[in-house]
């Protein structure tokens, strides 16, 4: 009688143990993992990701070589497009469904193409309302929109002076983000600075081939990305713990 009770309370205390273990195991795996802050990019060729075996990288393809790994970077820059055709083709919708935390918007070399261009856009006035467009919907949508001055184009006038012409641009995106109380990065005077500093044939590595000036070899885009994040890490005191401050040196 002893040995059975014996043999059935073992028997019992197996499988008390071993549903135990099953029931911290199925909690282990299903347990939910932090979520991971989501920063949507939105723009140009400039920050577009590239397919590796091409000689050309955005700035939007590297940036999150900046950030920790609780940061997760969705890059949808589109070549050729401008703050009115991201929106035309919707491709601003598709953004959105994103659910970025954080939107980051850089467009501006599209929009100051020839006024017959589809693309076109003025700066004084369907550009800043289409910014500000992308900055009320972004709120809306409860995420933190981030504008972004467009970068230089690495083009230098007969004295060695880096050109202006996107400097009319580069003004509106601080008028509204002043208007409409965003962070903003002056992209376009921290990379004229930098330009400047190194000149035509010292910045020629910069750009993904000869006679492009508008677009970035990988060190070119890892520059942009760094000037963003440098300025990001002395106004974005919530963004600040998410940047790697050792990439910033």
């Amino acid at each position: 009688m002893n040995e059975c009770y014996k043999k059935t309370s073992s028997r019992f205390l197996y499988i008390v143990y071993f549903a135990f273990a099953l029931a911290i195991i199925q909690f282990v795996c299903t347990k939910k993992q932090p979520k991971k802050l989501r920063i949507v990019v939105i723009g140009d060729s400039t920050a577009q990701t590239y397919k590796p075996e091409r000689n050309i990288t955005g700035w939007g393809q590297v940036i999150d070589t900046f950030f920790t790994e609780d940061v997760e970077i969705i890059n949808l820059a589109k070549s050729g497009r401008s703050t009115k055709t991201f929106i035309k083709e919707g491709r601003w919708e598709d953004a959105l469904k994103e659910k970025g935390d954080y939107i980051f918007i850089q467009f501006g070399h599209n929009d100051s193409h020839a006024k017959e261009k589809p693309e076109s856009t003025n700066a004084e006035t369907d550009y800043k309302d289409y910014l500000r467009q992308y900055v009320d919907e972004s709120r809306e949508n409860g995420a933190i929109p981030v504008l972004i001055t467009p970068m230089h184009r690495r083009r230098f006038d007969e004295k060695g002076k880096v050109t202006q012409e996107l400097l009319p641009y580069a003004d509106a995106v601080k008028d509204v983000a002043k208007e409409k109380k965003v962070l903003c990065v002056d992209l376009h005077k921290l990379s004229g600075e930098v330009f400047q500093r190194l000149g035509d044939k010292g910045s020629s590595d910069l750009s993904c081939r000869p006679g492009d000036i508008t677009h970035f070899s990988r060190k070119g885009a890892v520059l942009m990305a760094k000037l963003i994040t440098e300025e990001l890490f002395n106004i974005a005191q919530n963004l600040k713990k998410y940047i790697k401050k050792s990439r910033l040196l």
